[in-house]
């Protein structure tokens, strides 16, 4: 026979760190759901208002149209703007993209070939005049309907593909509700992002799209690792019939905020660092394309796995009747109150050491440190 005697840290001893770093926090994000579900529907309504009233600011790459660039330190957006005005270009958009280069975008699908040519012929002159350098200075491109719809219908079709590809591999690899849960997870995180473009007037570009598609990626692998913990607690601790799945949701949860935290922080801050000096610094405006839906993205991302798959999944599995049923026995034992997160990781450990044939204090609520075995 052997008697196991487990050493144990006292968890109210511990700062926040260490209780975050231990897997011990006692975050209650079932029970809150309301709240987290509330605050992203009140964004995505706001990005909806504006995306029915302003729209999106689509690049040339996605709507046709030609552009003109130039680099000169003797000039301004202002003075540009009124030059390729007076040389025919209504509504054009100027930007600056570095120091001192200077970009001028216009639709010019509208006219036919040979006004298309007179006019760009005159926006030249104009900018190179505007610029102080030859008409040899300035850059032209430009972009057919047919292209930009052709980048518009394929961009489209990659995001479906994605979601397809989502939800079937998610299905198989754990559940078909999980899959669900992840899948609105990144509509969520799509809705937030197109949004933000569309009320900052953001341009997008078929970088935007590669950066959509990244940060789909990255949400997606973030919720996979918790939901890989909520299977694994379901096939252990939910056995012991001591908590309801809101319950063991949320401890799985709490088990993975640390490592949650972590890869955000790792994935958002080299970003935000190529944005800030590869964008705003060094004036590339690819980064600034591609950075600016990678930061919005990861926010999102970083939140909605969080935040909205895992409470929404046990929102899901709550209404299947084995759950009802264990949530019945456990809350009619527990005096009918739902358990804590904190309540939840005590029986969940005293739970996971009975199946493991290991005798522990009652009352304990952390994970052994060290063991120690006597023989008799």
């Amino acid at each position: 026979m052997t008697d196991v005697n487990i050493d144990r840290e006292n968890p109210a001893k511990m700062n926040g760190f260490g209780r975050l770093y231990r897997g011990l926090t006692t975050v209650d994000f079932v029970g809150r759901r309301k709240v987290w579900f509330s605050v992203s529907l009140a964004i995505i309504l706001i990005g909806l208002a504006s995306l029915g009233v302003r729209g999106f600011n689509f690049g040339i790459d996605f709507r046709g149209g030609s552009s003109w660039e130039v680099n000169s330190s003797q000039t301004s957006i202002s003075a540009m703007t009124q030059a390729v005005e007076s040389a025919g270009l209504s509504n054009p958009t100027v930007q600056k993209l570095g120091s001192q280069s200077y970009q001028v975008t216009a639709n010019l699908n509208s006219l036919s070939g040979t006004q298309q040519v007179a006019v760009t012929n005159k926006v030249v002159a104009a900018m190179a005049n505007a610029a102080h350098v030859t008409q040899n200075s300035v850059s032209t491109s430009s972009v057919g309907p047919t292209w930009g719809s052709q980048i518009t219908n394929r961009a489209l079709l990659a995001l479906f593909l994605f979601f397809g590809a989502v939800v079937l591999y998610i299905s198989v690899r754990f559940e078909f509700k999980m899959a669900v849960s992840a899948f609105v997870a990144m509509v969520h995180d799509l809705l937030v992002t197109v949004g933000v473009y569309s009320l900052f007037g953001f341009q997008i570009t078929p970088d935007t799209v590669i950066a959509v598609l990244t940060i789909l990626g990255y949400s997606l692998y973030d919720t996979v690792v918790v939901f890989d913990r909520v299977r694994d607690n379901s096939r252990n601790i939910l056995k012991s019939g001591d908590l309801t799945y809101s319950d063991m949701v949320n401890l799985s949860m709490n088990q993975t905020l640390a490592r949650s935290i972590n890869t955000s922080l790792v994935a958002i801050l080299p970003v935000l660092a190529v944005l800030i000096v590869g964008a705003y610094i060094l004036g590339a405006i690819t980064l600034e394309n591609y950075g600016l839906a990678l930061v919005v993205g990861l926010f999102s991302g970083a939140y909605s796995s969080i935040f909205i798959a895992s409470p929404l999944l046990a929102v899901i599995k709550e209404r299947e009747p084995r759950y009802q049923e264990l949530a019945a026995r456990v809350l009619g034992r527990s005096g009918h109150h739902t358990l804590s997160p904190s309540e939840a990781a005590r029986l969940a450990t005293e739970s996971s050491q009975r199946i493991a044939g290991v005798t522990v204090a009652p009352g304990s609520s952390v994970q052994p440190r060290a063991r120690k075995t006597k023989r008799r």
